[in-house]
């Protein structure tokens, strides 16, 4: 496990009663170096979405169990939001939660002669994402997908 695998899975196991406490869920934990800057980011939700409040109050307590912990070196910048409307699908449970949604997907290369495409999620296993693109399935391979996230417009 990498270092930054390591830093936020440990995050997140310290996230876990403080999420149930305030009643949000775990979206996401990453820890990037962004320039100079390292910054450890929690993204929370919930059904009718997150406030301000919500981020603060667990902000605030796992600043606090991160200080006790003390298992980052790095200086580091603390971020807690909520993952946005156009959210980024990383995970499974991301997918899944997401199904019969709008998304956009970017590839690392050119498929077809296109970089960009957008449709209705409809399936996805661990090797490929299906969406319906203009009444037809388009599948793509996930190790191919730069980016996937839920559509804004479409």
């Amino acid at each position: 496990m990498s270092k930054r695998e390591t830093y936020e899975s440990r995050t997140e196991e310290l996230l876990i009663p403080i999420a149930d406490r305030y009643g949000v869920e775990i979206y996401d934990i990453e820890y990037v170096k962004e320039g100079k800057e390292w910054y450890l980011r929690a993204y929370i939700d919930k059904p009718e979405g997150v406030t301000i409040i919500d981020c603060e109050n667990v902000s605030r307590a796992l600043s606090d169990m991160l200080d006790v912990e003390d298992y980052i070196p790095d200086a580091y910048i603390l971020e807690v939001s909520s993952p946005g409307l156009g959210r980024a699908l990383k995970k499974d449970r991301h997918l899944e939660k997401s199904l019969g949604m709008d998304v956009e997907i970017k590839t690392y290369k050119p498929i077809d002669g296109c970089k960009e495409f957008a449709g209705t999620l409809k399936a996805f296993d661990a090797d490929t994402i299906t969406i319906e693109e203009n009444g037809n399935d388009r599948v793509l391979l996930r190790k191919e997908a730069a980016l996937i996230r839920l559509a804004l417009d479409f």
